[in-house]
Formats: structure tokens, C-alpha cells, sequence
């Protein structure tokens, strides 16, 4: 017979401290640049002013931080090393309100038990003081010793993973690792303009980037971090809503990359990878981003600290905001609205625009040109073949106006015969050359508008007209697109979305989550032509659908719906397949290429782009027009030379 009350051998124990460290090393030391993320936050947080980053082989052989911050006590030196050892917060308040970047107190603690790390501090201002503490991994016994030291911190980690060959033979090649340090310091650079940086590998200054928060110091170190073509291809944002405010530079459409390296999202000064941040950024961005691009941009928000949590994730990358849906629209609104900005505008400042070929009116600041009045929205519904662009000349008090203003401009608009549009001239007349209006015989250059005037068409494919600065190139097809698609855009905003029952409901399998979330969310999903109804605890019934996307697939359209309001709480799927077919249908009411148009209709197309927001792109994210300065031209002929 078995005996019942045998010992049982404990299989539960206390880990080594040295283990416990190196195990929290494998989260927080992923490679190098991870040990100078956490050391350059440590350098911030202590009120530094001048911070220097000194790398050797990569960061395998060397890391030094060094900074002239507040500096450590005597006393506080073995405990700067110890594990949840942090003069940062002190209580949960603390913690659910933290401001400060490095707080878990962990940092120091898992990178000395994988390498030899010498921390070295002065808090006073005499430099003879100071003190030093080392650790080197095996038994981390701390050792303080005497060593005169600036008033600040100076911490050294050598031969990192010296005592884990396991975690070492991962490492990359020293270019490699060299890449992801750099790009740490290039965030943390990027995060506070009034510190000093300075950048060095295997002994050679890489970047020495001088403090300064004025607007010009923060657009040069920018370029001096993100190249200087950065600066010259984006836009300046600042906005405030309540509590919420938004600030930085956002990259104009035409200055995509392929791959997402320079976007930069900083929240209360910490950069963050958050996915409610990047759906948002990718909504603005959908109708004028080419399709397979990234943006660019540098965001700064700032928000109450007790209403975002920033310890949710091991190396603090990801925050959780409070209201998470008030935060995306904000995002999406204010970049939304300054992308809708991007159409060619005056040049207030010519010195200040750069000589080379640009493209889509990089350099030009935004301004309204005083022309003839643009013509009014269409009123009434849309068709599949296309819109009427203007009323009938009974219901607008400026008709003769429009129709001096649209004057030869019927060429664009071949299929429509409700408009306010004069006959097209003769086909003998099409192909002439015209001569252009008296008050454009001499245009006076300082009085032109941004795309100036026409001056003829290259193979039927290209406009080229003269302004202030050179020439103007413009893809007529792509412009035409751009406008007429704003254009059913607009008139979609005015008369609201047109919704058709289903001959027959569809039913839809649905989660317990899905179905309750559609309860709560029943006005919204009704605002968007789209009607559901609870059928059972697991079940929905589709039974109305927006007009124009009668042909779609109801449960393709409706489970990207959810997913997108259970993930960011706001859906724009609906909005998104509309105008997916405005773009078609804009794409194939446009004018197309080999069309013969005369000076007033060129004319004509130009001052419409010059009122239609983000005529800069086609639908498709392609650029519209490019400009090719004077002293360009000088250059490509060698004058002067």
C-alpha cells in the first residue's frame, strides 16, 4: 500500500538574482541599440541639456552615454543597478500619470548582467567630484569607488553579451547594429530640440546636432536627421482640439517612400508604434497616396498624462489612450484637412522656393489666387455615367459669369449636354493656335496665378503654361480626374448617401461581441446607408445597402465594417468603397489623352485646379504638374556659364 503522506521533492524555487536579471535582459537588451534607448532616456529624464553617444564596433565592444544632467548621489549608486530600483515614481499614482521615460527600473540592472558596465556620476558642480559604480555580469557585486566626474552621468557598457555567447552570435553585422543605433538616437534626437546631440562611431562624429527650438533650428536638424529633401516636401501642422494637440510636419503625397522608415509619431514626447496612430494616418492618406507608398511625417502629441497608458508594453513602444476614438478622429481630421491643402497655391517668398525641377508645387505656401468664379457644385444625384457640373442657368444668379468662365472648356466634358457650357468650336478651329485674350497678351509675371497661363499642349498629352517662376507642366488627363472626383465627392457630403433595401435580407453569422457592438453602434452603422438588424444572439440581417454599392458584396463590406469598429471604434469602409467608384467613374468621365483643347479650355482646367483641394494628385497618388524654375532652365542650357 502506497504511503499518502510521503514528502514531495518542491519543484517551485526562487530564481538566482543573476538569472532573474539576465532572463529581464532578454526583454529589455534585444540587441545594442535597445542598451542605448534605455540609457539615452535615462540621460533626458535627468534634465540634461547636452547629451553624447559614443559607439565602437556597432555597440558590441562599446556604448557610452554620457550627459551633464543632475547627476547621482554616493548612496544611490549601488541601488541605480538593482532591479525595480527607480527614483522615478514612487505610488500607482505615479505610475498611471507617469511623464518620464525610463521608469520600470529595470534598464540598468538587465544590461549589467550582460555586459561590464561602469556607471560614473557627479551631483555636484565641483568636477573633482564624483563617483563610480561597476558591475560585470557573474555576480553583480556592486563596487563604488572614487573618480572625478563633470557634474552629470557618464555610464559605459563593454562587451555586451560577453557572458551569453548564445544571445551574441545573433547579433548583425557592426553596420548593421550601427543602423539600429543610429536610428534610436535619430528618434530620441527628434523628441527633444533644446538638447545638444552629438554621435560618434568608432571614434567619428556621425551627426553633432546643436539645441534650438525655434522653427528654422528645429526644420535644421530635421534635415540634418531625415535628409534635407524631407523639409522641402512637407507641411507644417499645428492644431488644438480641447485637450488634444497636434503639431509637426507631414509629407506631401508626392513625397512617399516604399517603405515605412521615416514616420515618426511622438506622444507626450515618447515616439510610439501605436495602430489606432497608423490607421489614422493611413485613412488621411488614403485619396492621394499612391497605391503601395508610405508617408512621411513627424508628429508630436500632446495629451493629459492620466489619460494615455504608457506601461503597457515591455520596451514602451505602445500607449493606450483612454478614449481611443476621440484620438483617431482628432488624428485623421487634422491630417485630413491639411492633405485637402495640397493644390498648386501662390509663391509668397520666390528666393525661398529651390531653383530644381519640383514636383506638385513643393516650396509654395498656400494662398488663395482672386479668379473668376469657380463653377457651382452640381445639384441633384449622380449617375453611373457621370454628373452634371453645373445647374441650369434659371436656378444660378451668376450663370453668365460661369459661362463666360467655361467658355471652350466643353471639350473636357464630351458626354454632358445639361451643362452651362458653350459648343465646342469647330474641329478646323481645335487643332489652330489660338491667340490668347487681350488681358493675357502680356501677362504681368508678379500678377499671374500659381499655374500661370497657357501657352500650348505637347502631343496632346501635357498643358505648358508660363508663371511667375518658369514653366508648367501639367498631366491634363490626371488634373481633370482629381477635379471631377472632388467634385462628386462633394456633392456625395451635400446630398448625403442614397441607401436601397436587398430584395431578400442577408443573414450573417456574427460573434456575441459583433452583435452587441452593433447595438450600440446602430445610428452610426444607419448613417452610412447600411442597415442591420439582431436576428438572434449570433445572427444579423443585412437588409439595406448604400445605392451606388448595390453590385458589392453585402458580407465582405459588413465584416470589414465590424472589424474596423471593434479595432479603431469608427468604421470608413463604406466611405472608402464610394469613393473607390467617384474614382472610377471620374477616371473614365475625364478627358483623355490626344484631346485637342484651345488655349481657353487649357486655361480653364488650370483655374480649377487651382480650387480644387489635393489637385496636386490624381486619384491614384500620382503627381499632377511639376514645375521647372528659370534658373533650372538656365542651368540645363548653360547660361550664364
Amino acid at each position: 500500500m502506497l504511503e499518502t503522506n510521503a514528502a514531495v521533492t518542491p519543484k517551485i524555487h526562487v530564481l538566482d538574482p543573476r538569472l532573474a536579471n539576465q532572463i529581464a535582459a532578454g526583454e529589455v537588451v534585444e540587441r545594442p541599440a535597445a542598451v542605448a534607448k534605455e540609457l539615452i532616456e535615462n540621460a533626458i529624464d535627468a534634465a540634461s541639456r547636452r547629451i553624447e553617444v559614443e559607439v565602437e564596433q556597432g555597440g558590441a565592444r562599446l556604448i557610452r552615454v554620457r550627459d551633464d544632467g543632475v547627476g547621482i548621489g554616493e548612496a544611490d549608486l549601488p541601488l541605480a543597478l538593482s532591479r525595480h530600483a527607480t527614483s522615478k515614481i514612487e505610488n500607482l499614482d505615479d505610475l498611471e500619470g507617469v511623464n518620464t521615460l525610463g521608469f520600470r527600473g529595470e534598464a540598468l540592472a538587465s544590461i549589467s548582467s550582460v555586459s561590464r558596465l561602469a556607471l560614473t556620476s557627479n551631483a555636484l558642480d565641483d568636477p573633482r567630484e564624483g563617483f563610480r559604480v561597476m558591475a560585470e555580469g557573474r555576480g553583480m557585486e556592486a563596487r563604488v569607488a572614487p573618480a572625478p566626474h563633470p557634474r552629470g552621468t557618464s555610464v559605459e557598457v563593454r562587451d555586451l553579451f560577453f557572458n551569453t555567447p548564445a544571445r551574441r552570435k545573433f547579433l548583425r553585422t557592426e553596420k548593421t547594429e550601427f543602423a539600429h543605433i543610429e536610428e534610436a538616437f535619430r528618434r530620441q534626437a527628434l523628441s527633444r530640440y533644446d538638447i545638444a546631440w552629438t554621435l560618434r562611431h568608432n571614434r567619428k562624429t556621425v551627426h553633432q546636432l546643436p539645441p534650438g527650438d525655434t522653427p528654422a533650428s528645429r526644420e535644421r536638424r530635421i534635415a540634418a536627421l531625415l535628409g534635407k529633401t524631407f523639409i522641402e516636401h512637407a507641411r507644417y501642422i499645428e492644431r488644438q482640439v480641447g485637450e488634444l494637440r497636434l503639431s509637426g510636419w507631414v509629407g506631401l503625397p508626392t513625397h512617399s517612400r516604399g517603405q515605412a522608415d521615416q514616420q515618426y509619431f511622438f506622444v507626450n514626447g515618447r515616439v510610439v508604434r501605436d495602430r489606432l496612430v497608423a490607421h489614422a494616418v493611413r485613412q488621411a492618406y488614403r485619396d492621394v497616396l499612391y497605391n503601395g507608398r508610405h508617408p512621411v511625417f513627424v508628429l508630436y502629441l500632446d495629451v493629459d498624462p492620466d489619460v494615455v497608458d504608457v506601461n503597457v508594453h515591455p520596451t514602451k513602444h505602445e500607449v493606450r489612450f483612454r478614449d481611443g476614438r476621440t484620438v483617431h478622429d482628432f488624428l485623421f481630421s487634422s491630417l485630413n484637412r491639411c492633405l485637402a491643402d495640397t493644390r498648386p497655391a501662390e509663391n509668397a517668398d520666390e528666393e525661398t522656393v529651390d531653383a530644381d525641377v519640383s514636383a506638385s508645387g513643393v516650396g509654395m505656401e498656400p494662398g488663395a489666387f482672386p479668379a473668376l468664379d469657380a463653377p457651382p457644385a452640381a445639384s441633384g444625384r449622380f449617375e453611373q455615367q457621370g454628373m452634371a457640373l453645373a445647374p441650369a442657368p434659371d436656378r444660378h444668379p451668376g450663370a453668365a459669369r460661369v459661362r463666360r468662365f467655361m467658355q471652350g472648356y466643353q471639350a473636357l466634358h464630351p458626354d454632358h449636354e445639361d451643362t452651362l457650357l458653350t459648343p465646342q468650336p469647330p474641329a478646323s478651329s481645335a487643332h489652330a493656335v489660338h491667340e490668347p485674350p487681350a488681358a493675357m497678351a502680356a501677362p504681368d509675371p508678379t500678377a499671374a496665378p500659381p499655374l500661370g497661363f497657357a501657352l500650348g499642349q505637347l502631343h496632346g498629352v501635357f498643358i505648358l503654361a508660363q508663371n511667375a517662376r518658369g514653366l508648367v507642366l501639367v498631366d491634363m488627363h490626371a488634373a481633370h480626374e482629381r477635379i471631377v472626383y472632388e467634385r462628386m465627392k462633394r456633392q456625395l457630403d451635400e446630398t448625403g448617401i442614397d441607401a436601397q433595401p436587398l430584395l431578400v435580407p442577408m443573414s450573417l453569422a456574427a460573434s456575441r461581441r459583433e452583435v452587441a457592438m452593433v447595438e450600440s453602434e446602430q445610428a452610426a452603422i444607419e448613417k452610412l446607408g447600411v442597415t442591420l438588424d439582431i436576428a438572434g444572439p449570433e445572427t444579423l440581417l443585412v437588409r439595406q445597402l448604400p445605392a451606388l454599392l448595390a453590385t458589392a458584396d453585402p458580407e465582405a463590406l459588413v465584416r470589414s465594417m465590424l472589424e474596423e469598429l471593434e479595432r479603431y471604434g469608427r468604421t470608413r469602409q463604406v466611405e472608402a468603397r464610394i469613393h473607390e467608384l467617384l474614382s472610377t467613374m471620374a477616371c473614365h468621365g475625364s478627358v483623355r489623352a490626344n484631346r485637342r483643347l484651345t488655349l481657353d479650355e487649357m486655361n480653364a482646367l488650370l483655374r480649377d485646379m487651382e480650387r480644387t483641394e489635393r489637385s496636386d494628385q490624381c486619384n491614384h497618388g500620382r503627381p499632377t504638374w511639376t514645375q521647372m524654375s528659370m534658373q533650372a532652365l538656365d542651368r540645363l542650357f548653360l547660361r550664364g556659364q
